[in-house]
């Protein structure tokens, strides 16, 4: 662990100033070098498991904008695809999973797990190798809810509907399947950690479909489970927890997972984030579309947040991912004003 890598210092509870900043989906379809490259690999998927490619778009944010961050380049749902579900990711339509039964969840096979997950694994040994020593290496995992939804519904839906039914017509299977997916997930970041990453994060991108009983049991208690399972193992390594739209539950959530780092989504007000810095770092929270938009607006928000929570422990990042239409200028734009800010 490197002393320079700035955002590990953040997530330990340090104010840096002007803070480090990185993107989520920063290796993304935005970038004209990562179109090409993910017209050579042929699919998705080929492109998360061929370490060759995987490696060379990680590192294509970071040869652009010299990033704090490199975030492993791959996907939430290979989790359930090395558990032996079918997957498939389609144009206009996104990911396409066979939806799986509360008979089948007994039949995921855990026994080829890490030997399906192996090239993620290189991946991250490559990356470590061959990004700057400064530079913090973020390994991650889909939390358990969100991952269940897909599982369930086969796709995303827009309040993931059919994984709320079967959570309440199924709670005994609907429990098993998430403290399997916590498990097995855990031991997924537990790998990626030995093979090079600084940090972890868990994105519970659904977060904010869920009432208070349910946000608490399926989205606090697997969280809490995998964070205790990865610093059973790594005490040292910083945990990121990004519960998108959960609102309220945000206090509760970094209180009860244990997690280092809380990613906010950009409707947090940041009042409210002030308030949750107090309890430790805090990571975001630009809305992308102010980044799209550029201009004042994204002038106005990046100033809004440094402002607010520049005098506490911040990783600057947006409040959700890049969206592809996001123009360069604009990303290196925002670049200059974090890096240039004063106080």
């Amino acid at each position: 662990m490197a002393p320079e890598r700035t955002v590990l210092r953040v997530l330990k509870g340090e104010t840096v100033f002007p803070p480090p900043l990185w993107m989520m989906r920063q290796a993304g379809r935005y970038l004209p070098e990562y179109r090409e490259t993910r017209r050579r690999a042929g699919s998705f998927l080929d492109l998360c498991y061929d370490p060759d490619l995987a490696v060379e778009v990680t590192l294509q944010p970071i040869e652009r904008f010299g990033f704090d961050v490199s975030i492993l380049f791959s996907d939430i749902l290979v989790v359930p695809h090395a558990l032996g579900r079918m997957l498939r990711f389609e144009e206009g339509r996104g990911p396409q999973m066979t939806p799986i039964t509360a008979r089948e969840i007994d039949a995921l096979e855990t026994e080829a797990f890490h030997v399906n997950l192996a090239p993620v694994y290189e991946t991250v040994r490559r990356l470590r190798r061959k990004l700057p020593a400064e530079t913090t290496l973020i390994g991650f995992c889909g939390a358990p809810w969100t991952v269940a939804t897909y599982m369930i519904a086969g796709h995303g839906t827009p309040d993931q509907a059919p994984a709320r039914l079967f959570a309440y017509r199924e709670p005994e299977a609907f429990r098993k399947l998430l403290g399997l997916l916590a498990a097995q997930s855990a031991d997924y970041l537990i790998r990626q950690i030995e093979a090079g990453a600084d940090a972890v994060q868990i994105f519970d991108s659904w977060a904010g479909v869920l009432d208070e009983a349910s946000f608490e049991a399926f989205c606090v208690e697997p969280v809490r489970e995998i964070v205790a399972r990865v610093k059973a193992a790594h005490p040292d390594v910083p945990v990121i927890g990004f519960p998108k739209g959960a609102g309220a539950g945000y206090a509760s959530y970094r209180q009860k997972t244990g997690v280092d780092g809380l990613g906010l989504d950009w409707t947090v007000p940041l009042t409210a984030a002030q308030a949750l810095q107090r309890e430790g770092a805090v990571q975001g929270n630009l809305d992308p579309l102010r980044l799209v938009a550029g201009g004042r607006a994204l002038e106005d928000g990046v100033d809004a947040i440094l402002k607010a929570l520049g005098n506490g422990p911040l990783i600057f990042n947006l409040g959700h991912g890049i969206v592809p239409e996001t123009p360069i200028a604009h990303v290196e734009t925002m670049v200059r004003q974090v890096r240039s800010a004063v106080r």
